[in-house]
């Protein structure tokens, strides 16, 4: 657990050095870092959700719909830059003091992911150590998967492997390998016969 939190520190960190130019395109096709930066907020307001809803055993969805989502980040993306600056390190924050607060037991609550799946609340931290660490990469501002925590990556290779059905068996650098498999860019990444694989489709 410790490393996670630790995880969640390193790419709440990373992310927060990328929001200097929000005018900048991402990574991520279709999206500004305006929209990366707003995706980030809400995801951190999202999971506070879970965390209440371990905390107090009252049910309370990440986002009320997948289109409410996206209409909630697009909104977003018109707040002042100095406004989107804070409303991430104040939802950081917020989410992170209220994860400190949970209970062991409470972190046995089963909840819900936005997609319906049903998890123990302990997962909301890896949930979010995923989302700073590999957006930190889509804002486009210079960071590599290499730039992230090796066991990180290992941690995020397996458990892509696990949710995903349509993976190949392939090698490469690890950076590589957790880039192929989060469908970002990468290079060196071969299958069984040493022939280059074809792309998977984005992941998170």
């Amino acid at each position: 657990m410790e490393r996670v939190l630790e995880w969640i520190d390193e790419g709440t960190a990373l992310c927060r050095g990328a929001l200097g130019d929000l005018e900048a395109p991402s990574s991520l096709p279709g999206w500004s870092r305006r929209h990366v930066a707003a995706h980030l907020s809400l995801n951190a307001e999202a999971l506070g959700n879970l965390v209440h809803w371990a905390r107090t055993g009252e049910e309370r969805p990440m986002y009320p719909s997948a289109e409410a989502r996206n209409a909630d980040i697009e909104k977003a993306t018109a707040r002042p830059a100095d406004e989107l600056r804070a409303w991430f390190d104040e939802s950081a924050a917020g989410l992170v003091a209220a994860m400190a607060a949970l209970t062991d037991e409470q972190w046995q609550t089963q909840v819900r992911t936005s997609r319906g799946a049903p998890i123990p609340a302990s997962e909301i931290r890896w949930m979010r150590s995923r989302e700073v660490l590999i957006h930190a990469v889509d804002f486009g501002a210079g960071l590599t998967f290499a730039d992230l925590p090796a066991d990180f990556l290992e941690a995020l290779c397996e458990d892509i492997r696990t949710q995903r059905g349509d993976v190949p068996e392939v090698t490469g650098p690890l950076p590589e390998l957790a880039a192929y498999l989060a469908g970002r860019p990468y290079s060196s990444v071969t299958g069984p016969e040493g022939t280059p694989v074809a792309p998977l489709p984005p992941w998170l």
